[in-house]
């Protein structure tokens, strides 16, 4: 028999290891520690109390302001509602033209010897401008006078020999044919002087066509010849260009749907009174009337041209300067007037904030008429002396408590009588 000491075989299942009841784990199999347990819940503990003390320390959401505040009554300012007169226009945009703009020309062939006048100059109708070498029409004009004087000879010789063969043939002492024969050569030397006299005064007026003068009053343009060329009536450039400013035009458009109104003025025989801005629109150049309306109307925009006449005594107009147009075409007199400040558009449609006799407001709907300057008619739902709310509207709402203070004077409107317009929209 096997004398060796009987060992206990443990069997092995593969995948599986077997430990003894007081052997340690292998180190990449060793469970956590419990102190690891603690420290992890210990962390988790200070963060949640982290994150608790910063949504405390977060400022609270400031509420939106209330539009309505019940502290007290709303600050505005109100103007009354009077009876006044309102101007009906229409506003337009023009450009300035000149009554006439004429290049000065040659009307003969010569070499240009003198210019009179300095560029930007006003020249009255008749002013000496230039002057053209005169003395080759004045050498034709002697020759002329030659012919004339040659041919008026025979003129007077023939009409004497008429005379004679006129008495001559009362007694058949020539024959009948010579003495009209002589007739004829009589009305041959007529001919022949009336057409020497021509050629005279030809000459005469090529004479004083070498002695150029404005045709227009106005302003000299740019010189545009020398002296010392030779200048022709083909020359298309001409000498200078003079543009009439006193008195001045200006040109401009109105829609359609204004035509009947404005004709209907003008067939009254009224006076309609046009007014030209600059082209901000702020400042006033110079008071006209209209002196004409066009005969058609532009299809391709729906307007139709107007013409006003202006003075333009300071020359504040200029040719082709672009202008904003007032054109006065009525006025309404009589009416209840009241800022424009103090119409408010919103739900209601179109209104305004009237103060009642207890300090409170009523959005009252209006119906507007013509605007002029910073005020406009009403034609219902204000009556003079209701006071309305122009500044400080915007805090309001229908039955709110308002106190009314001084308003500024510096930027209070207008008195609602009519004012001469100070700018145009």
């Amino acid at each position: 028999m096997d004398d060796r000491p009987t060992m206990l075989r443990q069997e092995t299942w593969p995948g599986r290891e077997q430990h003894s009841p007081g052997s340690n784990p292998p180190p990449g199999k060793r469970r956590p520690s419990r102190w690891r347990r603690v420290i992890g819940g210990i962390a988790l503990v200070l963060a949640l109390a982290a994150l608790g003390w910063w949504v405390d320390q977060r400022p609270a959401p400031t509420p939106p302001p209330r539009r309505f505040a019940a502290a007290g009554p709303t600050s505005v300012v109100a103007e009354t509602a009077q009876t006044g007169d309102v101007d009906i226009t229409l506003n337009a945009l023009g450009t300035v033209t000149p009554l006439a703009t004429v290049t000065v020309r040659t009307q003969i062939s010569g070499q240009l010897t003198e210019v009179a006048f300095k560029e930007g100059q006003l020249v009255k109708n008749g002013d000496f401008l230039a002057q053209i070498d005169p003395r080759p029409f004045q050498a034709a004009l002697e020759q002329a006078e030659g012919q004339l004087a040659r041919d008026q000879g025979f003129l007077d010789q023939a009409r004497v020999d008429l005379k004679r063969y006129e008495t001559l043939a009362k007694t058949n002492a020539i024959p009948q044919q010579q003495y009209q024969d002589q007739i004829y050569i009589v009305k041959q030397y007529e001919g022949s002087v009336k057409a020497d006299q021509a050629q005279v005064d030809t000459q005469k007026l090529n004479i004083t066509y070498c002695h150029i003068v404005s045709p227009v009053d106005g302003r000299i343009g740019l010189r545009l010849v020398d002296p010392g060329n030779y200048v022709q009536v083909t020359d298309s450039a001409g000498l200078v260009v003079i543009t009439q400013l006193k008195p001045i035009t200006v040109v401009f458009t109105v829609p359609e749907d204004n035509v009947a109104q404005i004709v209907r003025r003008v067939h009254a025989n009224a006076t309609l009174a046009v007014t030209a801005y600059d082209r901000s629109g702020t400042t006033r150049l110079a008071t006209g009337t209209l002196t004409a309306i066009d005969s058609q109307i532009d299809t391709t925009t729906g307007t139709l041209k107007l013409k006003a006449q202006f003075a333009n005594e300071d020359d504040s107009l200029f040719p082709n300067q672009f202008v904003n147009v007032k054109l006065l075409v009525d006025v309404l007199h009589g009416a209840t007037v009241i800022p424009t400040s103090a119409v408010q558009h919103g739900a209601p449609g179109t209104f305004v904030y009237l103060v009642n006799q207890d300090s409170t407001v009523t959005a009252r709907p209006v119906a507007l008429g013509p605007s002029s300057n910073d005020h406009v008619a009403v034609q219902s739902g204000v009556s003079p002396g209701d006071r309305v709310v122009v500044d400080g509207a915007d805090r309001l709402r229908d039955g709110a408590m308002v106190a009314v203070r001084a308003p500024d004077r510096a930027n209070s409107p207008a008195s609602p009588a009519r004012q001469p317009p100070q700018a145009a929209p």
